[in-house]
């Protein structure tokens, strides 16, 4: 159970330990944020973030006695825990299946799709194998299918921001240093990525987790 301690968020620079650090300023969360570089060679997490969780990767929390991993469990906890319900959506709400479903396919499909990609393309097979070419195909299934919902509302799940939206946009943008790919034929995904990066608690968030790192945000 959580103590009396202050909330931790271990932030590993360029990682998904991003949306922690986004969630807690959207939040206006007290907390404290240790800095973790990764290894100029091979790009991993250090061995002493690896040490916090027995799953090895970002994001990782400490509050009080609790250690949590895994971005949407510390995203929900965090909500439910420190955030009295805000950017969430409960049962009855009018938006509560859009928000589920854009909530989960964040990291269950999208952000699993852009790793196996960065898997595949460092095999280095030829660019006409089948692997990558029906990995370039779910991916443009997935960008339409993001695009067209953008055009129908300015957050994912509807007019306003949500955690939901806080678990994807990492995967439209710091992901692509990782894993590139082109949205320039998605108008609408880039409008809601402008609209995102004019909000001050993103500009904060990305000041503080990853200070002079240029957003991939175009």
């Amino acid at each position: 159970m959580p103590g009396s301690a202050m909330l931790t968020v271990h932030h590993l620079g360029r990682s998904q330990s991003e949306r922690i650090v986004w969630l807690c300023e959207e939040l206006g969360l007290d907390y404290e944020l240790k800095r973790y570089e990764r290894d100029p060679r091979t790009r991993l997490a250090p061995p002493e973030y690896k040490a916090l969780h027995p799953i090895g990767t970002a994001p990782v929390i400490t509050d009080g006695n609790l250690v949590l991993g895994e971005s949407g469990a510390i995203v929900e906890y965090l909500i439910a825990t420190h955030g009295n319900g805000r950017l969430g959506r409960r049962a009855g709400h009018p938006q509560f299946a859009d928000y589920l479903f854009w909530l989960h396919f964040a990291n269950a499909s999208f952000q699993a799709l852009l790793h196996r990609t960065l898997v595949a393309r460092r095999l280095e097979p030829p660019p006409e194998h089948r692997v990558l070419e029906d990995l370039q195909k779910r991916l443009e299934r997935a960008l339409d299918y993001l695009n067209r919902r953008l055009g129908e509302a300015d957050y994912l799940a509807g007019s306003e921001l949500t955690a939901a939206d806080i678990m994807i946009v990492f995967s439209l943008t710091t992901m692509r240093s990782f894993t590139p790919y082109d949205l320039k034929p998605y108008a609408h995904i880039l409008a809601y990525l402008r609209r995102i990066a004019a909000r001050e608690a993103y500009q904060r968030a990305m000041r503080k987790g990853d200070p002079g790192m240029a957003s991939v945000l175009d």
